[in-house]
């Protein structure tokens, strides 16, 4: 099945172990993992003709770049290939899958596809994930993975990056959560692949900090000394030396304080050092923009946060803008970013960028920066240089006008690999996988403390012959922290790496034994709302085999049955809907449509004590649902315990009314009064709060229907507009 491609003997040898075993493959970036993720798909689709092979990866760029490897070199009908992403809609991507042998796909719309049953998941017989150490958390990955390992009859999967990362516990989950038997890791020093690694040359270029730099860096300093001194006082930090509080640090203790007040606690000190820890990383990412990025960054940065202190209440924000220190170094910025002072990060770039075309001009050059102010910044300054044409590559997320759609995504590649412009100036999005050919020098704008992020920046060079990166690095500041935090943290990846590999005997996962798609007949049916798509709870439904539907539902989130709806509430979403007014509307369309509605609230935090807001307002609304409208409250510590409420609910009540029930039909019409006013509100622009005066001054729904517009108008709240739908809808002609 394979054409025009010659496997080398690592790819083979990786190749053996991943046809016995799912297997994790940690392989250089540029070292062929596609290669070996063909020749298996090419192994079980010849042991099992019948079956499709699926392919998941995080970005639609990086989906289409293994579409095209494969119409390369693999013997297929391109008609038997598809690719699934956010654009192909469910019942477009429905009707591929019947048709393909081999599908290309993000895992997003996967996830719901699988939720849904447009895809049988129980007909593929290889799995292959990309960029595999995003498979922790409640990414799609591990979902995917999990319905796969359960639903197909032959599961085999293969994982591919080319860093899982530096922590042990990190590269654990990866392997259990993708059900990994075993790992096949090579670094450029293994002598099966180091005829093939091209060369690269690693220079570093250190700067000074200039004083006027250093005068706003003293001045946030001690800013943060100060907060520093009186979380010290308080008893929430144990050393106010900056050396040793790093900005992990204050995460960790911010997260273990929301946790403290979560739990009940109320005390004072608490929500105070909040706050201050919430002061304390405004100002670290301040003094990281200064040092790495520039004053053209942090001036943007403070022109928000000035914005913000005239619109937001939030305590941090007024203390940071009322203290002195901050405001001379707001002082001094805006003088230094009037006078156009640039960092000397970027000065040396602009002198190296220019030296190396001059030498060069058919040179390719990629910059990886961080930040994107600082890298449109660095845009204009480049552009500015004879025979230099610099683009940006972002991701999609709209900033200002920063932001490039996957198909502009995909043309600014195209682009630059046939030679339109030769500089590429990127953000964390050029890091990952992206096929750029020939890339003859990457340059790190700031070292990054993440052996990940490292070593797929430098794979963008040296993948077709010898590469070059250069790093720069400001001296004395957390630049050369981070240099060395990422170099300690690739050490430990590999070291880790051997050590699993050793342990992987013990078995990281229970295997599966057969099939559960035998017993889909004894599904429950669950209605869900669509806007639900991304909670635990319709995952952990899937997972315990319920039949789902994602529809948009009105007036609940789940309807169990023809009578039954529920509306779940977190317990802090509970709470704002009190505070905004939204909860009484929803429980009384909860009521007036089902004849028996149920409100749940899920969490574990005190309900009294989420939100400003007085313990009497929660228990008189908690009294007004459950004996003013007659809903039963019932309360779930997690989205597990509410799936497995939701699964009894609807097993009793399809029990007793039935599982061939519609959605569509689930209004409760227990009175005449109630069916009146249902249909009467059906109208368009009608609800039920407006139908009530239209049949108190009508009497009755005919003489509705027979009313002129202008009859119509004489009904308070019943504009022209309003009363020209009904008319349209009542007179014009059904037209098939």
């Amino acid at each position: 099945m394979i054409k025009n491609f010659e496997p080398r003997l690592y790819q083979q040898t990786i190749l053996a172990t991943a046809a016995e075993k799912n297997t994790l493959v940690v392989l250089p970036t540029g070292m062929g993992k596609t290669n070996i993720f063909l020749m298996l798909a090419a192994q079980r689709l010849k042991q099992y003709p019948n079956s499709k092979i699926l392919f998941i990866g995080p970005t639609k760029p990086l989906i289409y770049q293994y579409y095209a490897v494969f119409r390369e070199h693999f013997s297929i009908d391109e008609n038997e290939m598809s690719i699934f992403t956010g654009m192909v809609s469910p019942e477009k991507r429905a009707e591929l899958w019947k048709k393909s042998k081999i599908v290309f796909s993000t895992p997003q719309g996967l996830e719901n596809d699988i939720i849904t049953n447009k895809i049988n998941l129980g007909e593929v017989c290889l799995l292959g994930v990309d960029e595999a150490h995003r498979a922790v958390g409640d990414y799609a990955y591990v979902f995917v993975a999990k319905q796969f390992m359960k639903l197909s009859s032959y599961p085999r999967i293969i994982a591919l990056t080319a860093s899982p990362g530096s922590d042990m516990e990190k590269i654990q989950e990866v392997c259990r959560n993708l059900f990994i038997e075993d790992i096949e890791v090579r670094t450029d020093d293994d002598p099966d692949v180091k005829p093939y690694v091209q060369e690269m040359q690693i220079d570093w270029v250190k700067v000074d900090l200039p004083k006027v730099f250093t005068d706003i860096q003293k001045l946030l300093l001690s800013f943060l000394r100060d907060k520093f001194e009186k979380l010290k006082r308080i008893g929430i930090l144990k050393k106010a030396d900056l050396r040793y509080v790093s900005k992990s640090d204050l995460l960790q203790l911010q997260a273990d304080l929301r946790g403290r007040i979560a739990s009940g606690e109320k005390d004072f000190a608490v929500w105070n050092a909040i706050s201050m820890l919430a002061e304390a990383m405004k100002i670290y990412h301040a003094l990281e923009l200064l040092e790495t990025q520039g004053i053209s960054a942090l001036q943007k940065y403070f022109d928000k946060l000035i914005s913000e202190s005239k619109t937001s209440k939030t305590k941090a924000i007024g203390s940071i803008m009322a203290d002195a220190n901050f405001k001379t170094a707001m002082i001094k910025a805006r003088i230094l970013h009037e006078e156009g002072v640039e960092h000397p990060k970027l000065i040396e770039l602009q002198n190296l960028v220019d030296g190396e075309v001059k030498k060069n001009p058919s040179m390719k050059i990629m910059i990886f920066n961080q930040y994107r102010d600082n890298a449109l910044d660095i845009i204009e300054k480049l552009n500015k240089i004879s025979n230099v044409k610099a683009s940006i590559f972002v991701g999609q997320q709209k900033k200002g006008e920063t932001g490039l759609s996957q198909k502009e995504q995909k043309k600014m590649l195209d682009d630059f690999r046939n030679g339109l412009f030769n500089v590429l100036v990127a953000t964390s999005i050029g890091e990952e996988g992206l096929d750029i050919p020939k890339v003859d020098l990457v340059v790190f704008y700031e070292p990054i403390p993440s052996a990940i992020r490292s070593i797929q920046r430098r794979g963008r060079t040296g993948r077709q012959e010898k590469g070059r990166v250069i790093i720069l690095m400001v001296k004395g500041t957390r630049d050369e922290a981070y240099r060395w935090v990422a170099h300690h943290k690739e050490k430990k990846m590999h070291m880790n790496l051997l050590s699993i590999r050793k342990k992987l005997n013990l078995s990281l996962h229970s295997k599966k034994e057969i099939p559960i798609t035998k017993f889909a007949e004894n599904k429950i049916k669950i209605f869900a709302d669509y806007r639900e798509k991304g909670s635990g709870t319709i995952k952990e439904l899937a997972e315990n085999n319920v039949a789902l539907s994602l529809e948009r539902l009105e007036h609940a989130d789940y309807v169990v049955s023809s009578r039954c709806g529920i509306e779940i509430k977190t317990v802090e979403d509970f709470v704002d809907s009190i505070i905004d007014g939204r909860l009484l509307e929803q429980i009384k369309n909860l009521k007036n449509n089902f004849e028996r509605p149920i409100v749940v609230i899920e969490g574990q935090n005190d309900i009294y004590s989420v939100r400003n807001i007085h313990h009497n307002s929660i228990l008189g609304m908690m009294a007004t649902i459950a004996v003013s409208y007659g809903i039963p409250i019932i309360q779930t510590k997690n989205f597990k315990e509410t799936a497995a409420l939701l699964q009894i609910i609807a097993r009793r009540e399809q029990q007793e009314t039935g599982k061939d029930f519609n959605i569509h039909a689930d209004r409760k019409s227990s009175t005449l009064k109630e069916q009146q006013e249902y249909l009467v509100s059906s109208f368009p622009g009608i609800n039920l709060t407006l139908s009530k005066p239209l049949l108190k001054h009508f009497k009755t729904i005919k003489n509705i229907v027979n009313a002129s517009a202008e009859e119509l108008q004489k009904v308070e709240k019943i504009g022209p507009q309003k009363a020209k739908q009904i008319k349209d809808v009542v007179d014009s002609e059904y037209k098939d």
